[in-house]
């Protein structure tokens, strides 16, 4: 067996190109663009497929350096946060209470279902928190988090791969499934949103605007890097408090403060908010982030996976595609923000937030701009319900 990892600047190039591919092929298979799944999510399976073919057929295999994809989380997250106005946040209360409930309701019924399928399938004590909310609302960095803990306590040799498999496999499910899920509400209840800019990215008939350049650009550039290296202080400064968030929550955090303050008290700064920059920044960092850490994944680690495994995730999605069409539109307006929260909250459910982010660009470039939809799902999936499931699987440890 050959081992082979490309350096970072090698894999951000990779990455791009990539992305490029799923672009080439979305464009070129209409079914893509009708069930809004994102160009790096295409390129990045594809990518992902070719290093397994690398290691079953050549015995390589493929790794790659993912330091400019951490930058790149910040990078978007920080965006969200400059884009969030305080008149926003207050207007987004009632339906982020309601997405946050909602969410939380979820939170425990996918540990009940991983809970009740372990114990029916006679799998060791532990599993639970394995193929529940650790690792497909928490993802692969909650999984690595806890995965030492579990095999202390409970003897799972294994638990850091079983967990990281689940959350490879909730990834990949979620990329595919929120697309088609919120454009089936969308033609079903024959929803459109308004005739204005995306928060993130483009729309694909966009044309470049003279409030677009290289001066706007480096701006937005310059507020953003501020934002993140305050975000890294008060990262530490909670750090010492006791209270250990992803890096992120921090910048995007910092940067609701700075947006609502600066504008106020220096009007004629420079500010991005809502800005053209803004949402090409954003949909650069954010496709770019999805192309890496889908092609990075080693697929060919799942293939000891057992039946039991693959049935308990199968049921997990039947139980979140449920919930999403069933509770979660309804209960937040069967409107177009709705769907377009519903094609989200798969990432919520099964996935990371930046896939559920990515599955909200892809539906509103092609439908239309959803701007509360872009405040509040990020603050339920990146800050509130991170420490709902650390009490979670907390709980279900002891």
């Amino acid at each position: 067996m050959t081992n082979i990892e490309f350096p970072g600047f090698v894999s951000l190039t990779i990455a791009i190109v990539v992305f490029f591919i799923g672009a080439g092929l979305n464009g070129r298979i209409a079914a893509l663009r009708q069930w809004n799944i994102p160009e790096a999510v295409t390129g990045g399976l594809l990518a992902a497929l070719t290093t397994l073919l690398a290691y079953r057929v050549l015995g390589i295999a493929i790794s790659f350096d993912l330091a400019a994809r951490d930058l790149l989380l910040l990078y978007f997250f920080t965006g969200i946060g400059l884009n969030a106005r305080l008149a926003d946040l207050i207007a987004g209360g009632k339906p982020l209470l309601i997405l946050l409930g909602l969410t939380l309701i979820y939170l425990v019924i996918q540990n009940l279902i991983a809970a009740g399928s372990t114990a029916a399938l006679g799998m060791p004590e532990g599993m639970t928190v394995l193929v529940g909310s650790a690792s497909l609302i928490g993802g692969h960095g909650t999984t690595i988090a806890w995965a030492p803990i579990l095999a202390e306590r409970f003897g799972l040799t294994n638990a850091m791969e079983i967990g990281v498999a689940a959350a490879t496999l909730g990834l990949v499910i979620a990329s595919l499934v929120g697309g088609p899920v919120a454009g089936l509400l969308i033609a079903r209840y024959q929803l459109k949103g308004p005739d204005a800019a995306p928060s993130i990215g483009l729309g694909d008939d966009d044309v470049i605007e003279d409030d677009l350049n290289h001066i706007t650009l480096l701006r937005t550039i310059l507020v953003l890097n501020v934002a993140v290296l305050i975000g890294y202080t008060v990262d530490e400064l909670l750090a010492d408090l006791g209270f250990r968030l992803p890096l992120f929550v921090a910048c995007l955090l910092s940067a609701i403060v700075l947006t609502n303050v600066i504008p106020r008290i220096m009007p004629t700064l420079f500010w991005p908010t809502r800005t053209r920059a803004l949402a090409l920044v954003s949909d650069l960092s954010l496709s770019i982030f999805l192309a890496m850490s889908l092609m990075s994944m080693q697929l060919w680690t799942l293939g000891g996976l057992g039946p039991s495994l693959l049935l308990i995730l199968a049921l997990q999605t039947v139980a979140a595609i449920a919930y999403i069409l069933f509770v979660v539109f309804p209960l937040m307006g069967r409107n177009y923000d709705a769907a377009v929260i519903a094609g989200g909250f798969s990432g919520i459910s099964l996935g990371a937030t930046p896939t559920a982010i990515a599955n909200m660009t892809a539906i509103t470039k092609l439908h239309g701009a959803a701007p509360m939809a872009f405040i509040i799902l990020p603050l339920v999936s990146a800050f509130f319900i991170d420490i709902a499931n650390a009490f979670a699987i907390g709980f279900l440890v002891n």
